[in-house]
């Protein structure tokens, strides 16, 4: 199915609008394959009991990422949701990040360690500059559809950030907060990412930086689907990722 769409051959442009048409039923088929694909998920590596926060994307809440937490916790990891609401970007976070590092300080007070951050599509990039800001407190960082390695032009999703957001794509803050993602993380990192992306140009959802996975895959509803899951157990197990499912 991914090589039909049109796959942008610069990093620079939005995916094409076959892509985009296609992201419903795309998302409609992960969530069939993910029920077939259910109970070889259960049996992958035992996890270490570490404190793994999920950041939602754009617009979405914690609800958005059940299906993610329970699979982690089925595992053994101590998944946390965000609790910040709906992701609206700084208005969620607020304007320095403050409420986020605030969640993740307030798990590691309770956990007594670091937490693992994985971040879906706007929550990627938040989980990076989070990640820069307190490395004290973030063990590693894992992000899935990520737009942090280039402009918000090459997403078909930048309008939908500035109504959402009360932010343009061309204000100076914006600009600050991506180029602090981009940057080498101090903590390890895994960028998971789709070439077949219909909202966002996958070239610009990963660097030369860490580790780089690619999945087949729709943006929307991108952390259900059973590749995007064994990716990130696996990940998180330390171990090679196997052969996608």
């Amino acid at each position: 199915m991914a090589l039909s769409l049109g796959i942008p051959r610069s990093a620079a442009v939005p995916p094409p609008g076959l892509a985009l048409l296609a992201e419903a039923p795309r998302a409609a088929f992960g969530l069939g394959e993910l029920a077939a694909h259910w109970p070889a998920l259960r049996r992958l590596p035992r996890g270490d009991g570490r404190a793994v926060l999920v950041l939602p994307g754009l617009s979405n809440s914690d609800r958005s990422n059940l299906v993610m937490r329970a699979f982690l916790r089925r595992l053994g990891y101590r998944a946390y949701g965000w609790g910040l609401g709906r992701n609206l970007g700084v208005r969620s976070i607020g304007t320095e990040a403050e409420r986020l590092i605030a969640r993740i300080a307030a798990i590691h007070a309770e956990t007594g360690e670091k937490v693992t951050l994985v971040g879906v599509s706007l929550g990627g990039i938040m989980a990076r500059i989070a990640a820069h800001r307190r490395p004290d407190l973030v063990r590693e960082v894992v992000t899935i559809s990520s737009p942090f390695a280039g402009p918000p032009s090459a997403t078909n999703v930048w309008r939908p950030f500035e109504w959402l957001t009360g932010e343009r794509i061309t204000d100076a803050a914006v600009a600050e907060r991506l180029e602090e993602a981009v940057q080498p993380l101090p903590v390890p990192s895994t960028a998971i990412w789709s070439r077949s992306d219909g909202f966002v140009n996958g070239l610009i959802c990963h660097t030369a930086e860490g580790r780089a996975i690619e999945v087949r895959s729709s943006h929307l509803l991108v952390q259900m689907r059973a590749e995007v899951l064994r990716a990130i157990a696996e990940v998180l197990a330390g171990g090679e990722c196997v052969e996608p499912v």
